[in-house]
């Protein structure tokens, strides 16, 4: 019964790392700017199609997971969408010098 509580609960630590996504979106940003392909960072940011069914049928078979799973998502999204905004910007100011 335990293992289910540690796999369904975020411990302190990973609660305040979720409360920083634009320290992850750096990372891959400076990634970004050593002059790794955006087209593949953002497919290492984001949650692929496969891993969300996995997540759905976990979810289907303990419904205690899904509140884990959803917060991840949200967190990895906003991530993504700090990432882009970057890129985005970087690629307008280089366009107008």
């Amino acid at each position: 019964m335990e293992q289910t509580t540690q796999a369904t609960e975020l411990n302190p630590e990973t609660l305040r790392d979720f409360e920083y996504p634009q320290r992850e979106a750096a990372f891959f940003y400076g990634l970004f700017l050593r002059g790794h392909a955006p087209d593949k960072l953002r497919r290492d940011i984001d949650v692929p199609p496969d891993v969300l069914a996995r997540w759905e049928r976990e979810a289907g078979r303990a419904p205690e997971v899904r509140s884990v799973m959803d917060r991840i998502l949200e967190y990895r999204r906003h991530v993504l969408a700090i990432f882009d905004s970057l890129v985005v910007t970087t690629s307008r100011r280089t366009r107008l010098q």
